[in-house]
C-alpha cells in the first residue's frame, strides 16, 4: 500500500515524504484517493504513525540558528556576481552553473570532491580532485571541456561561485571558451544557494571530517547517481537526470540539422 510505498523509498532510496508523495501520483502508482498529503505524512511521523521517526530526517533536526559574524577583506578573484544578469536568476535558460568544493578532513593530503549543479535542471555532479589545489580544478573542468568539446558553449554559459583560493585560475576558463564566470560576494554562500543545499544532501553519506579518499569512485558516483535520481516538486517531480537529458538533446538535435 501507500505507506509501505512511502517507508520503502525514504529508507531505500533516500528519497523525501515530499517526493514519495509526488512521485507515486505523478507516475499513477496511487490515486489521490489511496494516498495522504506531505504534511498528513509528517504529522504521522510525529505521533509515531509511521515506521520513520524524527531522527530519520536529517533536514529536521539540524536546522538551528547559528550566530552570523562579519568578515571582511577577502579577496576578489573576478568579475563579481552583481554583474551577472539578471534572468539566470529565473532559472529559465539552461547552462548556468554553480560550482563549490567540498573537503572531508582538514588534511592537506586528501582529495576533494569538486561540485557543480546546472540552476535549472539542478542536475548535480561531482568530480574527485587532488586536494585543494587549483590547478586539479582546471584539470577536472578541462577533462569535462573535452568531452563535451563543440557543446561547451552551449552547456557551460555561465559559473558562479566563491572566492576560496582553489578557484584562483577559474577566470581562465574566459579565455579558453565563452564561459563567463562570476564571484559571489565574499562570505555569502546563500548567492550560490543550489550547490551549497546539495552539498548539504551528500553529507547524508560523506561525513564531515572522514577523508574523500576513503570512498571509492563507485561509492561516490552512487551518491551523485542517488541525487539525480530523485524526484523533485519544483519540476513536477520529475529527475533532474529526466530533465539534463532532455537538454542536450535539444542542443545535440539543433548542431545536427545545422548539418543537413
Amino acid at each position: 500500500d501507500f505507506i509501505c510505498f512511502v517507508e520503502q523509498h525514504f529508507f531505500e532510496d533516500n528519497w523525501s515524504l515530499d517526493a514519495c508523495v509526488g512521485r507515486a501520483l505523478k507516475e499513477g502508482l496511487f490515486t489521490r484517493e489511496k494516498i495522504v498529503c506531505t504534511k498528513t505524512l509528517y504529522n504521522y511521523a510525529d505521533l509515531g504513525l509511521l515506521g520513520i521517526k524524527n531522527i530519520d530526517f536529517p533536514e529536521k533536526l539540524k536546522r538551528s540558528p547559528k550566530e552570523r559574524h562579519n568578515r571582511e577583506n577577502k579577496r576578489v578573484l573576478g568579475r563579481s556576481i552583481e554583474e551577472r544578469p539578471a534572468e539566470i536568476d529565473e532559472r529559465n535558460e539552461f547552462g548556468h552553473w554553480e560550482m563549490d568544493l567540498v573537503i572531508g578532513s582538514k588534511k592537506d593530503d586528501d582529495d576533494a570532491l569538486l561540485t557543480m549543479i546546472e540552476r535549472k535542471t539542478r542536475e548535480y555532479w561531482m568530480v574527485r580532485i587532488p586536494g585543494r589545489d587549483p590547478n586539479g580544478v582546471m584539470t577536472a573542468l578541462e577533462a569535462i571541456r573535452s568531452e563535451y568539446s563543440e557543446h561547451w558553449n552551449e552547456i557551460f554559459k555561465t559559473i558562479t561561485t566563491d572566492n576560496g583560493s582553489e578557484f584562483s585560475l577559474l577566470a581562465g576558463l574566459e579565455d579558453l571558451s565563452k564561459t563567463l564566470v562570476y564571484f559571489a560576494h565574499p562570505y555569502t554562500s546563500c548567492e550560490k544557494g543550489s550547490v551549497e543545499r546539495h552539498n548539504g544532501l551528500i553529507r547524508r553519506f560523506i561525513r564531515k571530517g572522514k577523508r574523500i579518499d576513503s570512498y571509492t569512485d563507485e561509492q561516490i558516483s552512487q551518491i551523485e547517481v542517488w541525487c539525480n535520481s530523485l524526484p523533485r516538486r519544483i519540476h513536477g517531480y520529475k529527475t533532474p537526470d529526466e530533465l539534463f537529458e532532455a537538454e542536450l538533446d535539444r542542443i545535440y538535435t539543433v548542431a545536427a540539422s545545422q548539418f543537413l
